[in-house]
């Protein structure tokens, strides 16, 4: 008998006089804390965002491919990385050379590039939370996870959510699902904060709104 064994048997034992308890299990959960209108709900995603320390901006349609452009010149971006299914508009202003998503690029390739460009499936407000499946329009997992800069759109108010139940209801579990809630980062024991350890140490999020 190996330690597991011993272990079972014990618990076996001590729950062997317990009364059996058929009735089902009740999961009626908050689906979200509070009522909010559209506007408070995306405005609580932003605040959340920028308490995770990720850099929160906020345009139109319209302006979206300014913005873009004007971000990756402010960081001096000399490649970006681009989704095969990226919406064409959102680079239109921008002539940084892009770097397209390869199967066969190596970590070493990914990690010269300077930024991402990428949309998102999903986007929840109480958590601060991005959520990207691996859709065309945001590429494999890994080009999130090793270029220095990411820059996220997030269209508003069709992809915000207030709670992550309300999320995982738009989500398909069998894709490949990456969990963003601010820049990479991570404390040791004397808390000291470093980022960039394990995925972007600048992400920025783009909201766009209908008008």
């Amino acid at each position: 008998m190996n330690s597991r064994e011993r272990i079972l048997g014990r618990v076996r034992r001590a729950l062997a006089d317990a009364p059996a308890d058929e009735s089902p299990i009740v999961r009626d959960y908050l689906r979200e804390h509070g009522q909010r209108t559209v506007a408070e709900t995306v405005q609580l995603l932003a605040e959340n965002l920028a308490d995770y320390r990720a850099i929160v901006h906020r345009t139109d349609s319209d302006g979206l491919a300014g913005l873009i452009a004007g971000l990756l010149e402010k960081r001096g971006s000399a490649s970006v990385l681009v989704p095969p299914g990226l919406d064409e508009e959102w680079m239109a202003a921008t002539g940084v050379p892009r770097v397209p998503d390869r199967a066969e690029s190596t970590p070493a390739e990914l990690d010269r590039v300077d930024s991402v460009v990428t949309a998102c499936a999903v986007a929840i407000a109480e958590t601060g939370t991005i959520v990207l499946d691996g859709s065309p329009d945001q590429g494999r997992r890994r080009i999130t996870l090793v270029p220095d800069h990411h820059i996220c759109v997030v269209r508003v108010p069709d992809q915000v959510v207030s709670s992550v139940p309300q999320g995982l209801e738009r989500l398909d579990p069998a894709r490949p699902l990456t969990w963003i809630s601010g820049p990479s980062a991570t404390s040791d024991i004397e808390l000291d904060r470093v980022e960039g350890v394990h995925g972007p140490r600048t992400l920025e999020v783009i909201l766009v709104g209908e008008d």
